[in-house]
C-alpha cells in the first residue's frame, strides 16, 4: 500500500476511534493481522447512539464521506433503519472558496477577462456545496444567470477519497460477516460513478436540456434554460430562477398556493418522468425544488439523473398494482419474469415472504402507505432470494422516498394512491392496447424495411438446406435429442415442419395481414413465403415414417 494512502487510512482510523467506532475498525480489518491491537486502544465517546457517531465521523472526514453517507441513507435496504435515518441528516454544506478563485476559473475557461463575459458577476457565492458553488451574474444582453463553478483541484481529492472507500469496501467484503450479502464494493463503485459524473458540468447541462425538452410548455414543471455558449466542463451557465423554496410552507400559503394540488402535482411529475419519459430527476430533495408564484414547480441541480427501460417500467407498474390488489403471487412472478431473481426461485416461498412484509402495511390507512418503504422492504426481501442489484431501481427507490417525503411535507394527508393508482392503470392499459402495438410496429418498421431485401436470399438458403438434408438444428431438450438419435426420418419431418411454420409466421409479419398499414411489409413476398411455408409444412407432416 502506498505511503500516502496508508497515511490517509490511518487518519480515517483515528477519526473512527475518536467517535467510539472501535468495532467498525476491527471488523473492517484496517489494522490487518494486528487487529487485536484495536481492543487495547483507548475508546472514544460512546454516549450517543451508533448512528449519531457514524454521522459525526463522516462529517469530520470531509465532503466525499458526507456525500457517501447521504447516498447510503437512501439505501435502507442495506442499513438498519436507525442508522439510515441518522445519515439522512448529513448536510452537503462546506465553506465557499474565495470569489477571486471563482473568477480565475471562469476566465481560464473562456480565455478572456470576466468583464467581457458578463456585464455583472457577483463574487460572493449564492450557494456552496462539496463539488461546486453558484454565483449570480448578468449577461451583456441583460439576461440574469446562475454560474456554477467547479471547486478548484476537487478531482484529485475525490479520486483519493474514493480510492480509500474502495479499499475499505474490499476489506469489508473479505472480513465482515455481512460483507458478501451487502456487496460493499458494488455500492462504492456505484457511488464513484455518481460523484465522478457530478464533476462534469457539461454532462449536467445536457441532463438539464433533456429534462427541459421533456417538459416544454408544461404547467407542472419548469426547467431553467442552459446557455450552451457559456458552458464548459468546469463552468455551467443557467437561467436564474425566482421561486419559493418548497420547504417554506408558510411562504407558499401566504402566496395563495393550494398545497393539496401542489403535492399531487409533485407525484404526477415523478410518474410522468419515470413512466412516459423513462428519464427522471434523481436528486429531488427540498434544496433542489422551488415553486413559482403561479404554483409551478421549478427544478435545479441535474447532476444525478435516472433512466428506466421498458422492462423496468413494466416491473414497477405490475408490482405496485399487484401490491394494491394484494396479489402477492403476481409480485413474485414479476421478479422472476424480469430475470432479477433466478428462474428456479421457489415461488410459493417468495410469495409468502412478500405477504409477510406487505400485509402489515394494509393495516394502515391508504394515505399512510409508503411506496418507498414498500420498495425498500421488497428489495430487502428479494435479496434473500438472490435478486441482483439493479442500479436504476436503487436510484428510483431513493427518488420515490424523496417524493413521498416532499409530498407529505407539503400536504400531510396526501393519499398517493389517489394520483398514482389511476396513473399506473392508465399507463398499463396504454402499454397493452392496440395503439402501443401500432407504435411498436412503427418503431421497428425501419428495421424490417432494411431486413426485407435480404429475406428472399435467406429463404432460398433455408429451403435449399432443407431440401439437401443439410439443415442443422440446435437441440436443447434431452427428450428431443433422444428422439433425434432414435429416428433420422423423424428428424427430417421435424425440420420441415419447423421451417414451414417459421415461413408462415414470417409471411404474417411481412404483410399477409391486410388490416395492417400497407407500408409495413411486402404482400407479394408475404404470399410467396406463406405458400412456400405451407408446402414445406405439408411435406413434413405428410411424409411417411420409414
Amino acid at each position: 500500500m502506498p505511503l500516502r494512502q496508508t497515511r490517509h487510512l490511518l487518519r480515517i482510523t483515528r477519526v473512527l476511534l475518536k467517535h467510539g467506532l472501535n468495532e467498525m475498525v476491527a471488523t473492517l480489518h484496517l489494522f490487518g493481522p494486528a487487529k487485536w491491537l484495536v481492543g487495547a486502544l483507548p475508546s472514544g465517546r460512546k454516549d450517543e447512539p451508533i448512528g449519531v457517531r457514524i454521522r459525526e465521523a463522516m462529517e469530520e472526514l470531509g465532503p466525499v464521506f458526507v456525500k457517501f453517507g447521504q447516498m447510503l441513507s437512501t439505501r435502507p435496504d442495506l442499513l438498519p433503519d436507525d442508522i439510515a435515518r441518522e445519515l439522512a441528516r448529513l448536510q452537503d454544506q462546506v465553506p465557499p472558496f474565495a470569489g477571486e478563485k471563482a473568477i480565475k476559473i471562469v476566465e481560464a475557461a473562456y480565455g478572456q477577462p470576466i468583464r467581457e463575459i458578463f456585464a455583472e458577476f457577483n463574487p460572493v457565492p449564492h450557494a456552496s456545496a462539496s463539488v461546486a458553488q453558484v454565483h449570480f451574474a448578468t449577461l451583456h444582453d441583460g439576461s440574469e444567470v446562475a454560474v456554477k463553478v467547479l471547486r478548484p483541484d476537487i478531482a484529485p481529492v475525490i479520486e483519493r477519497d474514493v480510492a480509500l472507500l474502495q479499499l475499505i469496501a474490499r476489506l469489508a467484503e473479505k472480513y465482515w460477516s455481512e460483507g458478501k450479502r451487502l456487496h460493499p464494493v458494488e455500492v462504492v463503485d456505484e457511488y464513484r460513478k455518481t460523484i465522478m459524473d457530478e464533476l462534469d458540468l457539461q454532462r449536467e447541462a445536457a441532463n438539464a436540456s433533456k429534462l427541459r425538452a421533456n417538459f416544454e410548455n408544461s404547467p407542472l414543471l419548469y426547467v431553467p434554460r442552459i446557455y450552451w455558449d457559456f458552458t464548459h466542463r468546469n463552468v455551467m451557465v443557467m437561467e436564474r430562477i425566482h421561486g419559493t423554496p418548497v420547504n417554506q410552507i408558510d411562504a407558499l400559503v401566504a402566496k395563495g398556493i393550494d398545497l393539496k394540488t401542489l403535492a399531487h402535482h409533485g407525484v404526477e411529475i415523478f410518474y410522468t418522468q419515470a413512466f412516459y419519459h423513462s428519464y427522471f430527476h434523481a436528486d429531488m430533495h427540498p434544496g433542489n425544488i422551488f415553486v413559482s408564484d403561479s404554483g409551478q414547480y421549478i427544478a435545479v441541480d441535474f447532476g444525478i439523473m435516472g433512466t428506466l427501460g421498458e422492462s423496468d417500467k413494466q416491473y414497477l407498474a405490475e408490482n405496485f398494482i399487484a401490491f394494491f390488489n394484494r396479489d402477492y403471487r403476481a409480485v413474485a412472478r414479476a421478479h422472476i419474469h424480469a430475470g432479477w431473481t433466478p428462474p428456479d426461485t421457489p415461488i410459493e416461498e417468495f410469495e409468502a415472504a412478500i405477504r409477510t412484509i406487505s400485509e402489515p402495511i394494509f393495516a394502515k390507512p391508504l394515505k399512510d402507505i409508503s411506496f418507498g418503504r414498500f420498495l425498500v422492504d421488497l428489495f430487502r426481501t428479494a435479496r434473500r432470494f438472490d435478486m441482483e442489484v439493479q442500479p436504476q431501481l436503487v436510484l428510483l427507490q431513493k427518488t420515490v422516498l424523496n417524493i413521498e417525503g416532499l409530498g407529505r411535507m407539503i400536504y400531510p394527508d396526501l393519499d398517493l394512491w389517489e394520483t398514482a393508482k389511476p396513473f399506473l392503470e392508465k399507463w398499463m392499459k396504454q402499454e397493452r392496447g392496440p395503439a402501443r402495438f401500432i407504435e411498436g410496429v412503427r418503431e421497428n418498421g425501419p428495421d424490417w424495411f432494411h431486413m426485407a431485401p435480404q429475406m428472399p436470399g435467406l429463404i432460398h438458403d433455408v429451403l435449399q438446406s432443407a431440401h439437401d438434408g443439410k439443415l442443422k438444428l440446435q437441440w436443447e431438450s434431452e427428450q428431443l435429442e433422444a428422439l433425434r438419435r432414435e429416428s433420422a426420418a423423424n428428424q427430417r419431418r421435424l425440420r420441415l415442419t419447423i421451417v414451414g411454420a417459421a415461413l408462415i409466421a414470417s409471411a404474417a409479419l411481412l404483410g399477409l395481414n391486410d388490416s395492417l398499414p400497407t407500408w409495413l411489409g411486402y404482400p407479394v413476398a408475404g404470399w410467396i413465403m406463406g405458400s412456400a411455408g405451407l408446402a414445406v409444412l405439408a411435406k413434413g407432416l405428410l411424409s411417411r415414417k420409414p
